[in-house]
């Protein structure tokens, strides 16, 4: 995450604002309705992703809400700052999740059973988190906001790993392949790695 954003001055900079706190909105909404989604499926099925799944969505909860207080203020570069290594921290928590996820179900050797719930949801998170990265990527670039553009990245880990979830839970109920999720998972952890130090890396206030 680059340095080079410019806080945007013009006349339409309100309705951005209006748009990114839209858009947070409705990735907290959408979350908040998946953690008990996913709490349902878990338990209904003994699945791990789907329990692990809506730990993640109680991450982006978290940097939504991140998202949420830096807009009340954007003028303020101290709160910009803070958002920023706020958003960092919830990389770094994402990390943390992904590994201890592939560390537990491939040690458990868990078989859960087919989670049709599970499927159903996933596969809708992975389209609606895409269309919300995409979206705050474009109204962050044009506020010159490396908050939302930070959380933006967020959502977008999120999208990769409603992906890899639904390709574990599919292959699990098809094909019994009860290890294809936690291995999916990885292919983000670089990602999210690379993320989190770009956020926390140490910078002078304006």
């Amino acid at each position: 995450m680059g340095d080079t954003a410019v806080v945007s001055t013009a006349p339409d900079h309100p309705r951005l604002v209006r748009r990114g706190r839209a858009l947070e909105y409705t990735t907290l909404g959408w979350n908040v309705v998946g953690v008990a989604v996913l709490a349902v499926a878990a338990v209904t099925a003994g699945s791990v992703a789907a329990a692990g799944f809506g730990l993640d969505s109680l991450i982006e909860i978290g940097a939504s809400t991140v998202v949420l207080w830096q807009l009340a203020d954007t003028a303020d570069p101290r709160r910009q700052h803070r958002a920023t290594r706020l958003i960092g921290a919830c990389f770094v928590l994402l990390v943390v999740y992904l590994v201890v996820q592939v560390a537990v179900v491939l040690a458990a050797g868990t078989r859960p059973a087919p989670s049709p719930a599970g499927i159903t949801w996933t596969a809708a998170t992975f389209v609606v988190m895409l269309a919300l990265a995409s979206a705050k990527t474009r109204t962050g670039t044009a506020l010159g906001n490396p908050v939302l553009l930070a959380e933006g990245r967020v959502t977008l880990v999120d999208a990769f790993l409603a992906g890899s979830v639904l390709v574990g839970l599919v292959l699990n109920a098809v094909l019994g392949w009860w290890w294809a999720d936690p291995l999916a998972g990885l292919v983000i952890v670089y990602y999210a790695v690379r993320e989190a130090h770009a956020a926390l890396r140490p910078r002078a206030l304006p």
